[in-house]
């Protein structure tokens, strides 16, 4: 059973700090990319943030700088270290992975993001009050 499921997000101040984590089940750790999205109430999907297989990461330009994504591979735990928290990085956070037989680009430049919705978190909520 793929099983993916976020915590710790919450309201924070404006300039606050959040640790967003995701347990993945074992059978799709290895997945070759995972990564995080948000969703603004009112607008679209935006990708976060992806880290490959050999921990390779990216960002959008929006939060570089302020987020660090991570992994941990005993714990099979992937994280979203927020820092220097904006009114605008508030929303609801997805994590989500590629099935472990997929490989390719782990980018949103490459428009990177899985299309199976069994392969994604139900969400943790952000709230950045200024």
């Amino acid at each position: 059973q793929v099983q993916l499921v976020e915590s710790g997000g919450g309201s924070v101040q404006a300039g606050g700090s959040l640790r967003l984590s995701c347990v993945l089940s074992a059978n799709i750790y290895g997945s070759f990319c995972m990564g995080w999205f948000r969703q603004a109430p009112g607008k679209g999907r935006e990708g976060v943030a992806t880290i490959d297989k050999y921990g390779t990461t990216t960002y959008a330009d929006s939060v570089k700088g302020r987020f660090t994504i991570s992994k941990d591979p005993a714990k099979k735990i992937m994280y979203l270290e927020m820092n220097s928290l904006k009114p605008e990085d508030s929303g609801t956070y997805y994590c989500a992975a590629d099935p472990p037989s997929e490989i390719r680009l782990c980018t949103f430049l490459a428009n990177w993001a899985p299309a199976d919705q069994n392969y994604w978190g139900q969400g943790t909520q952000v709230t950045v009050s200024s």
